[in-house]
């Protein structure tokens, strides 16, 4: 079932930055790649949180015990959102980058001198860069490329790169630049084959469709929670013989099974309460407009991503129509309708005679927001020959936009082509 005009009407009260205005204009939130908005419920949480529990775990008094049901809450609530097979496998930390950086640091140490990694140039560099410090340790690491012409990953380069020596293959589930969506189940296939484990960046995915860590037989996945409605927080997950089995970097105290030896300090309490509110609504999306298979709340996740994946496909064709129309455009990425399961509702573009930045400038003058630049997907935009000329204008579609806020950027877009603006 996907959501109709009432619904994300009826959605959109429900976010407190999508009441604002600039300069008497309501602003069009395109920047969902770079970030949410965050749904009313998860700013109540976190507000009730400190209010009402702030302390630090494992206490013996009220407020702390408040903390540690806290933490338990958002581990089963991610464990929810992702199928986790048991709460303990979901790792928090500050960010995606920082709990990546921190497995291959782990990674490290249990990796022999000419065993091999491959990353890939559709990647966002939080997923290459971690990877690439382990040549420093004797790894060898190969690069896959990707078709420039549609922005899909090389899956026969893929699978001929790997061999006995492959110890781990990084890969999106999604580009945070161009929107491509990998066959990740498929790639962990091929990877398991050969003995190797695979780390699925699912930070641009998490947003927009259905995640099930079991079905894709992946080995660790990372998302973050503010492209999620939520807080600024990032989420590992891990099958929990092998994060039990990779050696952390950790303070004597810490706990030494997982997730606690991979939780280095105070956690951002806050933030996991903040968590738990963000699955929370999105499973209300699945209650109050999908039709849930059973009454848990996994079910309800099932239905409101179901439900969210299907309107946000309606507007991304929209938007690419329209793009399409407009003289001087180019749309990077997969664009025929019948390949929409290839990408998410990402779309960039470039304008001809004008920078990304000037782009987003002039859209941003009209409260519409987007995102310029490389995204810190650099490998990409150097893919692509767009390092120099300042990479690519990103339009993020999301649930709580509107068919008339696709048209209204449509139409600054036209007249900036025009030259009228």
């Amino acid at each position: 079932m996907t959501l109709t005009h009432e619904h994300v009407t009826e959605l959109r009260l429900e976010f407190p930055a999508l009441q604002q205005t600039i300069h008497g204009q309501e602003i069009a939130f395109f920047d969902g790649p770079g970030g949410t908005q965050v749904h009313g419920s998860v700013v109540d949480a976190m507000v009730r949180y400190l209010t009402e529990a702030n302390s630090n775990v494992h206490g013996q008094f009220e407020f702390s015990r408040r903390t540690d049901e806290t933490v338990s809450a958002a581990r089963d609530a991610m464990a929810d959102f992702l199928h986790a097979r048991r709460p303990e496998e979901i790792v928090f930390g500050p960010s995606m980058t920082a709990l990546t950086f921190h497995i291959s640091h782990a990674l490290a140490r249990i990796l022999d001198s000419g065993d091999e990694i491959l990353v890939t140039n559709l990647d966002h560099d939080a997923n290459v860069a971690p990877w690439m410090a382990l040549r420093e340790r004797g790894a060898v690491v190969r690069t896959v490329d990707f078709d420039p012409t549609d922005c899909t990953l090389d899956l026969d380069e893929l699978r001929s790169a790997l061999s006995s020596r492959t110890r781990l293959v990084a890969v999106g589930a999604a580009s945070n630049a161009v929107g491509t969506v990998n066959d990740v189940q498929q790639i962990a296939e091929w990877a398991h084959e050969v003995g190797a484990w695979i780390y699925v960046d699912a930070v641009q995915y998490a947003p927009h469709a259905m995640i099930d860590v079991q079905a894709i037989d992946a080995d660790f996945l990372a998302c973050s929670a503010y492209k999620l409605f939520g807080p600024h927080l990032g989420m590992l997950w891990g099958r929990y013989e092998l994060l039990d089995r990779l050696p952390a970097f950790k303070v004597v105290p810490a706990g030494d099974g997982p997730p606690d030896k991979f939780e280095q300090g105070t956690g951002h309490f806050e933030a996991m309460a903040g968590t738990t509110a963000a699955v929370e609504y999105i499973a209300s999306i699945g209650r109050r407009f999908g039709e849930p298979e059973d009454s848990t709340r996994r079910a309800a996740v099932i239905a409101g991503m179901a439900s969210i994946r299907s309107y946000e496909g309606t507007l991304a064709e929209r938007l690419i129509a329209g793009l399409q129309r407009i003289a001087g455009v180019r749309i990077y990425g997969v664009v025929d309708p019948a390949r929409s399961e290839e990408r998410m509702p990402v779309v960039s573009f470039t304008l001809e005679g004008r920078s990304p930045n000037e782009m987003a400038r002039c859209l941003g003058d009209e409260a519409i927001f987007v995102w310029s630049g490389d995204f810190y997907a650099i490998h990409v935009i150097a893919r692509l020959g767009l390092s120099e000329a300042g990479g690519l204008v990103r339009i993020g579609l999301n649930h709580y936009n509107t068919v008339a806020e696709v048209d209204r950027l449509l139409d600054v877009i036209e007249r900036i082509a025009c030259g009228s603006s």
